[in-house]
């Protein structure tokens, strides 16, 4: 080896030495820069985690703010729609007596009519007898099919007058009843399952007539006269 050669292998290693402290240097500082990067991503990655969580909670807030809006669209619709429901029903109800009202009213004139004949016919011969029980049972089935439907007859002689009932055909004096009291029954009315299905036709008292009333208070003078009068026992005294 030559003279030159061993001097540069000795320069060579007194210089690295250097090199070697100049590249634990950079590598520190290479060290210290990826912890900061590190750093700098945990705190990126923390923000996007907390942004993250504070997009879901406004979005739960809005889906639960949207869910009561629709359980309170359905709970009204719910009660809407049974109160059409109800309504329905009433309505159905309301048409079904209408049209049995209807029905039952077109058969009571015939009902009036075996009443007056009942009334005014006397079967006196046997074929006459024979007409009559035959005409009698007619009346019974009808009659019996108008109960089974819920028809009833109106009692009215001496009941008090009740428009909501009756209706005042006749007014008249009466001695025999006092004022505003059915005395008569001139057309039958009649009930469907306690409401009224035809008025009763009636006449009505208005109590005793003026000459009645006159009559009465001369009655009551003559009472008077002849009472004993008043004794002052004082005076026996």
């Amino acid at each position: 080896m030559t003279e030159n050669q061993k001097e540069s292998t000795k320069n060579n290693l007194e210089v690295n030495p250097e090199k070697e402290s100049n590249n634990i240097n950079e590598n520190l500082t290479a060290e210290d820069n990826l912890d900061t990067d590190n750093t700098s991503h945990d705190e990126n990655l923390s923000d996007n985690v907390k942004n993250s969580i504070s997009n879901t909670d406004a979005r739960l807030e809005q889906l639960e703010k949207e869910h009561e809006t629709l359980k309170s669209q359905y709970v009204r619709i719910a009660a809407d729609f049974d109160n059409f429901r109800k309504r329905q029903s009433r309505d159905q109800d309301d048409l079904k007596i209408q049209l049995i009202c209807k029905s039952l009213s077109a058969i009571l004139p015939i009902v009036d009519n075996f009443e007056r004949a009942r009334q005014q016919l006397k079967p006196e011969s046997e074929e006459a007898q024979t007409l009559h029980r035959s005409y009698q049972g007619l009346y019974k089935q009808l009659v019996d099919v108008l109960k089974q439907q819920g028809v009833a007859p109106m009692r009215v002689v001496g009941q008090k007058f009740d428009p909501n009932l009756h209706e005042a055909v006749l007014r008249e004096p009466n001695d025999e009843y006092d004022e505003d009291i059915n005395i008569e029954e001139l057309q039958r009315g009649y009930h469907l399952d306690g409401k009224v299905l035809r008025h009763a036709l009636v006449k009505v008292s208005m109590g005793p007539g003026p000459n009645n009333d006159s009559q009465r208070e001369e009655e009551k003078d003559k009472v008077e006269d002849k009472e004993v009068p008043d004794i002052d026992l004082s005076e026996s005294e």
